[in-house]
């Protein structure tokens, strides 16, 4: 599918209008190529009805309906002048209507994102230079070869073994090698592709687009912003190697909703199994200039802060460490695809790759298999006595949908963890795009609520594109001049432990839904870190301070108190459209449980339905995990794969 001449001149006068370059050597979007980017993106949703939807949006944008709905009066919007242009969207951004809004962040997150991200003609975008910001590193020269041998299906295939594991991140990943382990035939099926140390270049755009997920991106509602990784390894190949075990706190709540061994040694040695073989520790904290900032402030204040533990080994925690959200190209990330995939593979197992598992085969009340349809189109299907279900919190409720299971909790209490930022610009130097990803961390606002809620703090390598994603849109040239600071912008991350949780739910089509919007509860806590956030950036020193909230106002030192900045941010609100906000820890949407009333799967991880279909990824979480869940994703895999692994 490609654009009509109609559609791409719709796209080009939207793009063109967030990103209008400067006219003095700074290309604008249509002219760097950002929208042939922008239409790749979109059309590689695998969501059809939300393609259909743009692309019909695009074919009435000049309408006088459109018009009417942007306030531009009798002329089109690509014949209006840019500061009408202007006007015209920031009037969507600022609507009291939620749909609005969603479409104003929708248009400005695809636009800038692609500006930012692309390379442009010469493969090294002006931009970049004219932000300072030095862009990718490059493929890397004498890169280790790949460890793992995945098969590819070209035609229709047929496979029988004992257990097909449906995903290969840090759920599959662990459950394969548990399993191999134990003497079984296994088989690991993986959508995404298979990428290793030699494909790693330290780009944005081939770093998203090939190691992500395409869709969906973001909630029904516009809440909040979607980051999954899908690819061999799956998260754990992108995320930034931060390790924390599950919470005691957590672990006597998860045990409380009926799975009594979160509390007991049995979860106790699949922590240690887990914290052992991907090799956590201390001795890659050389701090980073951004972790260093976030440490100033939290001393000054007096307030925690600690190291963090990370899953690598030979990590330069420097020029390399801060692009590893896109690959580690010199494999020091202990991700699945180093570890426990490997350990599978040398116990046997097989790995395919391209292959989209639609539907667990069903017989007789027991899983019989799976079946999917390989990336050329051709039929998969593999027969086993049991299924793995470990494509993560958004796909696992949608495959079970598909495959005829009726329980009414698969899909709901959906946790994401809601995550945003504040932002300072300091007078030195930061590169924030350098250093090891996270070094340090602070829990000191936890636990705002007595009952182990709230939000912590940790900082995040700042490359353009992830830049752009927590910043408002107020003007082109108002956000160009904030880009212009990138190399001395530092934030501190804000990420709520959410109480109250969403929903994935499938559509006609079979793909998967999120609804989710932030509860009241939920959005105090997040309020409260913003705060936090922003006593921390002013007692790193920054000369101004910003937040993600689409109408926030800017902060300058010796220009009032920074609670005035706090106060007015609390008044601009946390409904979907008002502020930047991602999710990038989606677990809880089909959680273990002591009762089918309550939960999706039971306290083997075996869903209540069909007792040979185990759960083995993030969604089992019966509620959210309040620290980065890798650890606790792969210990309960662990858990959850020995205990198939003695039932077979």
């Amino acid at each position: 599918m490609e654009l009509t001449a109609k559609q791409r001149t719709a796209l080009a006068s939207i793009c063109d209008t967030f990103a209008p370059g400067d006219g003095a050597g700074i290309p604008s979007a249509s002219g760097l190529g950002a929208v042939d980017v922008v239409a790749a993106l979109v059309l590689h949703n695998p969501r059809t009805a939300e393609v259909r939807q743009f692309l019909q949006l695009l074919d009435v944008w000049d309408s006088p309906v459109v018009r009417l709905l942007l306030g531009g009066g009798a002329r089109r919007f690509s014949g209006q002048p840019q500061q009408r242009r202007e006007q015209m969207l920031l009037a969507l951004a600022e609507s009291g209507v939620t749909r609005k809004r969603a479409l104003f962040q929708a248009l400005k997150g695809a636009a800038t994102l692609a500006y930012y991200m692309t390379p442009g003609p010469t493969g090294h975008s002006p931009l970049w230079d004219a932000i300072g910001y030095p862009g990718p590193l490059g493929t890397r020269a004498g890169a280790a070869e790949p460890p793992l041998r995945p098969i590819r299906p070209s035609g229709d295939t047929t496979l029988d073994c004992d257990v097909v594991i449906v995903g290969s991140g840090a759920g599959g990943g662990t459950a394969a090698a548990v399993l191999a382990a134990a003497g079984l035939d296994v088989v690991v099926v993986e959508k995404g592709e298979y990428h290793d140390d030699k494909d790693f270049d330290g780009g944005e755009l081939s770093g998203l687009s090939r190691l992500y997920a395409p869709g969906p991106a973001v909630s029904a509602e516009g809440q909040l912003s979607l980051l999954q990784g899908q690819c061999v390894g799956g998260g754990t190949v992108v995320n930034y190697s931060t390790s924390f075990r599950t919470p005691p706190r957590v672990r006597d709540e998860w045990a409380a909703h009926g799975v009594a061994q979160f509390a007991t040694d049995e979860y106790e040695r699949s922590l240690d199994a887990v914290w052992s073989r991907l090799g956590v520790n201390l001795d890659h904290g050389r701090i980073s200039s951004r972790d260093a900032l976030m440490q100033r402030g939290l001393e000054k204040l007096g307030w925690h802060v600690d190291e963090m533990p990370r899953n690598v080994v030979g990590c330069d925690t420097g020029v390399e460490c801060g692009r590893c959200g896109l690959g580690c190209r010199i494999g020091a990330k202990q991700s699945v695809a180093k570890t426990w995939l490997v350990d599978a593979q040398h116990a046997g197992a097989r790995l395919l790759v391209g292959v989209d598992v639609r539907t667990v085969t069903v017989a007789a009340g027991r899983a019989t298999g799976v079946a999917g349809v390989a990336a050329g189109g051709h039929p998969v299907t593999i027969r086993a006595r049991a299924v793995v279900a470990a494509a993560g919190s958004v796909q696992t409720p949608a495959l079970l949908r598909r495959s005829g299971l009726t329980n009414p909790n698969i899909g709901r209490h959906l946790r994401l963890h809601p995550a945003t930022g504040v932002w300072g610009v300091f007078a030195e130097e930061v590169r924030p795009w350098e250093g090891g990803m996270q070094t340090r961390y602070s829990t000191e606002h936890a636990d705002l609520d007595g009952r182990g809620y709230g939000v912590i703090y940790e900082t995040a390598a700042t490359n353009p594109a992830i830049a752009v994603s927590f910043m408002s849109w107020t003007g082109a040239r108002a956000h160009l001049d904030r880009m212009r600071s990138l190399p001395h912008l530092s934030g501190v991350g804000v990420i709520t432990r959410d109480r109250d949780g969403g929903q994935v739910k499938v559509g006609g089509d079979g793909e998967p839904v999120v609804h989710y919007r932030l509860s009241p509860y939920d959005a105090a806590h997040m309020r409260a870190g913003i705060a936090g956030a922003a006593h921390i950036v002013e007692a790193a020193g920054a000369d101004e301070i910003f937040s993600g909230h689409q109408r926030g106002m800017a902060w300058r030192r010796g220009k009032g108190s920074v609670e005035d900045f706090i106060d007015y941010a609390n008044g601009l609100g946390t409904a979907p459209g008002q502020i930047a906000m991602a999710a990038l820890h989606i677990m809880g949407s089909a959680r273990m449980g002591g009762s089918s009333a309550t939960s999706a799967a039971d306290p083997d991880g075996a869903t209540w339905e069909v007792p040979n279909l185990v759960i083995a990824d993030a969604s089992t979480f019966p509620t959210s995990s309040g620290v980065n869940p890798m650890i606790s994703i792969e210990a309960i895999a662990h858990m959850n794969a020995q205990r198939l692994a003695a039932a077979l």
